[in-house]
């Protein structure tokens, strides 16, 4: 049956299940329609009878159980397939399905190849059913009537294209067949005639014999068979068969028809590949992996055997497919597969588990080399280079190792512990492996307790902002602040911004925290007006995200609107690395702050990679010398020297300079002699709440 020739009806209570059901069947070329309950189901088959149901079990009123047999209990709709839908992994949720009649049954949510594959051969089987069914009327009345026509007979039988062959149950011999039969097989009508069913079949006669007089008793298969026919060539075509027998006389008839389902199962095979193979590599996918994993160490608990499960991921990938492509990196990631594979004993397998990632279930068995040997070649094997649009690009690979069953008894454990100690390895350092230890899995599972009370944290607004104080050097009072995140956890240890704000970057949620403390400073400022102090130039560390994936722009100009804020008390703080991140958006939207009368500056100046030619680009106001180097300004010549040639630089740019971490009388007179413009550090104050801050303010100290 063609897809768009079948109407399936999608029988669900849950909208965004019927939308999701109608999606993917739509994009086979079906049509649907849809019931949101059992009543209503019922309804709409009795208007238009689909040609499948897809019927979900657990809905108010109506369930689908009690629909499926009101169904299949009456003559009209009884033929309609059903295939059950049910969250419900219960074995007995399968069985109630089948008592009621369901033909078959998948598990929510459902995987789109899986459902194509059970929608279209249910399909199948009923156009496959209909069809025989007509021709087994047909051929029952002109047997049983002796009125047959026989050139007539063999023009309806000419006019199918499924094999049909006529046997005569006493003689086991072929009496009639059609002109596909002698097509599909390659022999000539009077070669075929001289054939018995034996013949053509890898069964012998005794057993065909055995089978017909089983379909004559009407204890034979009840539905078509796959099987297979022998061609004259040798060769043989897998066929769908489905056997009837007629009475005539004295004797038995058996009406053989065979489909033909070459191409569909070489197509079986495309979508099995495809649903257990990655299309690039060839290997085997997650999913397959992670079964074969699960034989593996079954086989390996029975034998005594050890197992390993080695993942692989490539250091800096991302820098192939931003530098030539993802058509390149895809061609690395293939040659990798090649090179990895090369590294494999007989017993062991090797799986793309995702993007970059490959694993390893290498089998151990007795005076076999342990893991360590199979990482070491695999280290080896990457350290020549590959050749990407003609240039040779060295490549190396953080490795995590989990063996068998010291680090877990199962496939999900295993896996999961060898990707902790891959991401260690790829924390200390590129082209590393570590081994699995408890310690990792205690690690990982803290991490994964601070991710979830951080993403809480930024629903809830539970961040504070602590104020350090800027001094200016002209006259040593306060003339602004840097505005600093504080993340406070009652009952819990103190968490470094050090920690948390990575960890925000990396959950993707650091532009949703930076608009909030955008606001909470322009609200600030505006207070400090509204009170007569200040105003004061506030300082607002900036992520690269905010740029690159954020909408900071937008968000600066809503907070100076709504708090009725001049931009020029604002100080954006980007460090060198985030400035080097997607250079032309960044200098873009700099300049656009900057015309909106936004302070910029660059954080941690000295530390990171920008040139000359980029700070000139760049629409910057101030630089900001690290602590790294104002620690040992009055000790070490060469943190002297950096700092002034900073400070000689950025007044030959026309730009301020302020140092950071200035902690003694000693560090504050170099910076004063050197003619750096501003100073923070805990000489003068450390970083403060709101209330302590008010209270310094009041005091209006001089610091110098």
């Amino acid at each position: 049956m063609p897809n768009s020739a079948a109407t399936l009806l999608i029988v669900d209570d849950e909208t965004h299940v019927r939308k999701l059901l109608q999606m993917l069947l739509q994009n086979q070329g079906y049509q649907t329609q849809t019931a949101g309950s059992g009543e209503e189901a019922l309804e709409l088959v009795a208007q238009r009878p689909p040609d499948l149901i897809l019927l979900d079990i657990m809905m108010p009123g109506m369930d689908g159980y009690e629909v499926a047999r009101q169904l299949k209990s009456d003559k009209a709709t009884s033929n309609i397939p059903i295939i059950m839908l049910s969250a419900l992994g219960e074995h007995s949720a399968r069985i109630s399905g089948l008592e009621a009649g369901a033909e078959d049954f998948l598990s929510k949510p459902v995987e789109s190849a899986e459902l194509w594959l059970r929608v279209r051969n249910l399909l199948r089987l009923k156009a496959f059913g209909d069809y025989l069914k007509s021709h087994s009327l047909m051929l029952e009345e002109q047997l049983q009537q002796r009125t047959i026509d026989l050139e007539r007979f063999r023009s309806a039988m000419d006019a199918s294209g499924d094999a049909i062959f006529l046997i005569n149950r006493s003689t086991m011999t072929l009496i009639e067949f059609n002109r596909s039969a002698s097509r599909v097989l390659g022999y000539s009508t009077e070669e075929l005639l001289n054939k018995t069913p034996a013949d053509l079949s890898d069964d012998t006669t005794e057993q065909l014999a055995a089978l017909y007089d089983q379909i004559i008793a009407g204890r034979g298969p009840s539905e078509p068979t796959e099987s297979r026919i022998r061609c004259k060539d040798g060769s043989y075509i897998p066929v769908e068969v489905h056997r009837q027998a007629y009475k005539t006389g004295d004797d038995w008839i058996i009406v053989g028809i065979a489909r033909d389902i070459s191409q569909r199962k070489e197509s079986d095979q495309r979508m099995l590949k495809m649903a257990h193979y990655d299309t690039l590599t060839g290997l085997p996918n997650r999913s397959l992996f992670f079964t074969t994993l699960q034989m593996g160490l079954t086989q390996a608990a029975v034998s005594g055997w050890q197992s390993a499960v080695v993942t692989v991921d490539l250091d800096d990938f991302k820098s192939v497919n931003d530098t030539w492509g993802h058509l390149m990196g895809d061609q690395v990631l293939a040659e990798l597969g090649q090179r990895l594979s090369s590294c494999l004993n007989v017993s062991d397998t090797l799986g793309r588990m995702d993007g970059d990632e490959f694993a390893l279930i290498l089998m151990i068995r007795e005076g076999q080399a342990d893991p360590l040997q199979t990482v070491e070649r695999i280290r080896e094997v990457l350290r020549v280079p590959f050749c990407v649009d003609g240039q040779d690009v060295a490549m190396t690979a953080s490795i995590g190792i989990a063996l068998f069953p010291s680090d877990g008894e199962d496939a999900q454990s295993l896996i999961k512990h060898a990707n902790t100690a891959m991401h260690r390895a790829k924390k200390i350092g590129r082209d590393t492996y570590r081994f699995y230890t408890a310690q990792m899995n205690v690690d990982a599972s803290a991490r994964q307790e601070m991710e979830n009370a951080l993403r809480e944290a930024v629903q809830q607004e539970r961040f504070e902002l602590f104020y350090q104080p800027k001094v200016g050097l002209t006259d040593g009072h306060i003339c602004g602040f840097e505005a600093l995140l504080r993340w406070p956890r009652p009952g819990q240890p103190h968490v470094s911004p050090a920690v948390f704000v990575p960890m925000l970057e990396n959950l993707g949620l650091i532009s949703e925290v930076g608009k909030w403390v955008i606001r909470r400073v322009c609200s600030q400022i505006a207070e400090w007006q509204r009170a007569g102090e200040g105003p004061f130039n506030v300082a607002v560390n900036v992520s690269g995200q905010q740029i690159i994936e954020g909408d900071l722009i937008a968000d600066i100009q809503q907070a100076l609107i709504d708090h009725q804020v001049d931009p020029r008390w604002l100080e954006v703080e980007l460090t060198e690395s985030s400035l080097m991140e997607n250079t032309a958006n960044t200098i873009a939207s700099l300049q656009t702050l900057r015309l909106l009368g936004v302070k910029i500056s660059i954080d941690d100046f000295g530390t990171g990679y920008s040139s000359l030619a980029y700070l000139r680009r760049f629409p910057i106001d101030k630089l900001k010398i690290d602590i790294a180097f104002i620690r040992e300004v009055t000790s070490n010549p060469q943190d002297a020297a950096i700092a002034r040639t900073i400070i000689e630089l950025a007044h030959s740019l026309n730009l301020q300079v302020i140092a950071e971490g200035v902690e003694t009388p000693e560090q504050l007179a170099f910076l004063s002699e050197n003619g750096c413009d501003q100073v923070q550090g805990y000489l003068f104050s450390r970083p403060l709440p709101i209330a302590q801050l008010q209270a310094l303010m009041r005091e209006r100290p001089c610091f110098t």
